[in-house]
C-alpha cells in the first residue's frame, strides 16, 4: 500500500544500452532530445503516475537522464523489461500498482498512459495491457502482435500470427494490435518475475504470455491512438514524424 497518499501507479520506463537491433537506442535523437526523454514527458504529460523512474543497466543512461529525470541502475542479469520493473518494485515496498512504460515507443499518447493506470482502479484486475484497432495491412506482419479478446475485455491470447481466423462467411470482427505497456499490481508484477519461461511464451517470443499460461488474467484497454516502436535505425523518422503530429 501507498504511503504518501498518493494512490497513482508508479511508472517504471526499462532502459538497457545494448539493443541487439540498436545498441543505444535510448540516447537516439528525435528532434534535438534523446528518445528517452520523449517517453518520459509523455508520462509526466499524462497526470497518471505519482512518479516517473527510468531503470537502466547502464551509467551512460542514468546520467542523460539525471538531466530531466530520476533514473535507477538496475541489473545487467535482468532478462527482460518486467523483470527490470519488479527489481524497482522490490526497493520500493510500499507502492502496490506499476505500470511498465516501453522506452523505444517515444510517440505514445499521454491519454494512452492515463486509460492504462485506470484500469488498476478496479480491483479485480491484477493486470492490464493495451491495445489498438489493427490496420488490415499489419496482419501479415509478425513483428505486430495480435490480440484477441473475450467480451469483458480480458485477453484470450497473443500472437504473431494473424488471428483469429475468418472460416469462409463467418462474421468480420474487431481485429487488435498489442503495445507493449503493461500495469501490474505489485504481488503479481513480482510472482511474473519468480516464473520461469512458459512453453508458449518461448514459441512466440512474447512475455505476456506467460501470465496467461499461469492463470493471470489480463484486461485490455484499446486506444485509438496509433504509435511507433522503435526497433531499429529505420524507425526513427516514423517516430519523429508522428511525435510532430502531435503538437
Amino acid at each position: 500500500m501507498n504511503t504518501s497518499g498518493d494512490s497513482r501507479p508508479v511508472a517504471v520506463i526499462p532502459a538497457r544500452y545494448h539493443s541487439s537491433r540498436f545498441p543505444g537506442k535510448s540516447l537516439a535523437l528525435l528532434s534535438g532530445k534523446p528518445m528517452i526523454e520523449h517517453v518520459w514527458n509523455r508520462c509526466t504529460e499524462s497526470g497518471a503516475f505519482s512518479r516517473v523512474i527510468v531503470a537502466t543497466d547502464d551509467e551512460r543512461i542514468a546520467r542523460a537522464v539525471a538531466r530531466f529525470g530520476e533514473a535507477m541502475l538496475t541489473s545487467a542479469s535482468c532478462a527482460s523489461g518486467t523483470d527490470r520493473v519488479a527489481e524497482v518494485a522490490r526497493k520500493l515496498t510500499q507502492e502496490d500498482a506499476w505500470v511498465n512504460v516501453q522506452g523505444d515507443e517515444p510517440a505514445v499518447h499521454p491519454s494512452t498512459l492515463a486509460k492504462l493506470a485506470a484500469a488498476l482502479r478496479e480491483q479485480a484486475v491484477e493486470m492490464a495491457t493495451v491495445v489498438r484497432p489493427l490496420d488490415a495491412a499489419e496482419r501479415d506482419n509478425p513483428r505486430v502482435v495480435k490480440a484477441v479478446l473475450a467480451q469483458n475485455g480480458d485477453a484470450l491470447y497473443f500472437s504473431r500470427a494473424d488471428i483469429p481466423f475468418a472460416s469462409g462467411a463467418g462474421a468480420a470482427g474487431p481485429r487488435y494490435a498489442h503495445a507493449g505497456l503493461y500495469a501490474y499490481r505489485r504481488a503479481t508484477l513480482l510472482r511474473l518475475s519468480s516464473i520461469t519461461p512458459t512453453p508458449l511464451e518461448t514459441m512466440e517470443q512474447l512475455e505476456q504470455l506467460r501470465a496467461l499460461e499461469n492463470g493471470i488474467r489480463i484486461r485490455c484497454v484499446i486506444s485509438e491512438y496509433p504509435s511507433v516502436g522503435v526497433d531499429a535505425p529505420a524507425d526513427l523518422a516514423a517516430a519523429e514524424a508522428l511525435l510532430r503530429l502531435q503538437r
